[in-house]
């Protein structure tokens, strides 16, 4: 090891153990051909963003239509009060975020489209079968396995993500996947609303149940059979395909054993990233919860009929969706992801504060929940991409991101109780709470910018000016986001 390489170890404690293991680059890649890399990229996002997205539609419809089945008379024939209905709500997140890291682990030991269609398959029976319930502990029960589907579905798509595009790809594309729940929203409540005007004998909460909930098992057996597992395995890339996919990945860092690295895992739960990272996501995640479960009450109280609220929560996700998908691109050609997330959790925060301090203005508090849809779903994608793009492998990315959604969603569970009938139409708890959180979350964001951005300065003084692209590549085998000529995104 040089002299200027062992004062920077004795000096500089932070991170630094990657000069001494990494002191030199990996062979020069072959330069590609950049029509063969568009039409590459479109062969990948004709298959493998439409079938994510679609699946990640009906997860949400999955996951939110309690929300609007507390309007159709759930509390009412179920016999729930507040709170119960509130623990109904919680044990989603209390299973999402007990197989979090699990559910991630699978989609890197097992195909991913494997892992992805059992998920699938699981939270779609469940969710049908709440339809069927008679009881508390029966609603409870398929609400815990909901959680338990999902928990191997929604952390594991970014992830998989990772499997194919390059870091400054990412964030558009997960963009396109939570926007839809955004869409979903929209969706929710127009088929919420249509639902509402069936007349029949039976409930018309249980028939939601099954028009959102069937469709998710038959969707869990297309993904299994058409999604792509890897780009080693999958049938669907040629040789020369697959050739040019693992070029284009090893240039950015995001080529991998294939196997499940337990140095990622120990690099994960020792990089402090990642707990900056989960603070942020309780803002995101407190706010999205809330929106989830109570959007379309917190509008009914603000004189609207049921019908009316199902029906007026639908312009709201609508912006929401818009705003994700421009603002991960905007994010994705910047290469910049701080700056974005800060902002919109201020947005939220304004939101929360319009909808506290004005009490008698009904189209003024309609308009905060614009703010306050937009601000946290906009986060998600941004925050997804933030946390995969500053980890080196794809096992460190597995754990990272799934910690990342497990401490963020232990807020989800809070949400589920500040919002009790008895505070509305004030709601000042569940109105402080998210005020503080975003606000929280906006700072953090800037910190967590501040803190990679030196980083970066202080690696690029040892290491001098990083090498151009078809000079050499990043080998994060072994080292992960340690490795010599990582830099972190801000």
């Amino acid at each position: 090891m040089s002299s200027s390489a062992a004062l920077v170890s004795s000096n500089e404690k932070n991170d630094v153990q990657y000069i001494e293991d990494t002191t030199s680059a990996l062979p020069p890649l072959p330069p590609t051909d950049p029509v063969l890399e568009r039409r590459l990229l479109l062969k990948l996002d004709r298959v493998i963003i439409p079938l994510t997205i679609i699946l990640y539609l009906l997860a949400y419809l999955d996951r939110g239509n309690a929300g609007n089945a507390k309007l159709q008379g759930l509390e009412t024939s179920l016999h729930l009060t507040d709170t119960e209905f509130s623990v109904v709500l919680a044990c989603f997140y209390v299973a999402y975020i007990v197989f979090n890291i699990p559910g991630n682990v699978a989609t890197k030991i097992l195909l991913p489209s494997t892992s992805i269609a059992m998920g699938a398959m699981l939270w779609g029976i469940a969710s049908s079968l709440q339809a069927a319930t008679t009881s508390y502990a029966g609603i409870i029960v398929c609400r815990l396995f909901i959680g338990i589907g999902e928990a191997f579905f929604g952390p594991s798509v970014p992830l998989y993500y990772s499997y194919w595009y390059k870091r400054d790809e990412i964030a558009f594309r997960n963009a396109l996947f939570i926007g839809m729940g955004a869409l979903a929203g929209t969706f929710g409540g127009l088929i919420a609303f249509g639902v509402q005007h069936i007349h029949s004998s039976i409930s018309t909460w249980r028939i939601l149940f099954l028009i959102e909930g069937l469709p998710t098992i038959l969707f869990a057996i297309a993904i299994f059979f058409v999604l792509p597992s890897s780009p080693e395995k999958s049938k669907y890339l040629t040789d020369s395909e697959r050739e040019l996919l693992l070029n284009r990945l090893s240039r950015d860092g995001l080529v991998d054993t294939g196997k499940f690295d337990w140095s990622g895992f120990r690099r994960a739960v020792t990089d402090y990233k990642v707990y900056l990272c989960g603070i942020i996501y309780l803002g995101v995640n407190i706010t999205l919860a809330s929106i989830s479960g109570f959007l379309p009450t917190i509008i009914k109280n603000m004189g609207y009929t049921a019908a009316e609220a199902q029906l007026y929560t639908v312009p709201p996700y609508a912006v929401a969706t818009f705003l994700t998908v421009a603002t991960s691109w905007v994010s994705d050609k910047s290469r910049l992801r701080g700056p974005f997330v800060a902002g919109y959790m201020a947005l939220s925060a304004i939101g929360f504060g319009i909808l506290m301090g004005v009490q008698h203005n009904q189209h003024v508090r309609y308009f905060a929940t614009f703010l306050v849809v937009s601000g946290a779903f906009t986060c998600i994608p941004l925050m997804l991409s933030w946390c995969s793009n500053n980890c080196g492998s794809q096992s460190q990315r597995a754990v990272e991101v799934a910690m990342m959604n497990g401490i963020g969603q232990c807020f989800a569970i809070l949400a589920s109780f500040i919002f009790p009938s008895s505070e509305g139409p004030e709601y000042r708890k569940g109105f402080g709470l998210n005020i503080a959180f975003n606000g929280l979350a906006a700072v953090t964001a800037l910190a967590l910018m501040f803190l990679v951005k030196r980083e970066n300065e202080r690696r690029d003084r040892i290491e001098g000016p990083l090498p151009k692209e078809d000079e050499g590549r990043v080998d994060t085998v072994g080292m992960h986001d340690l490795a010599r000529g990582f830099r972190y995104v801000m």
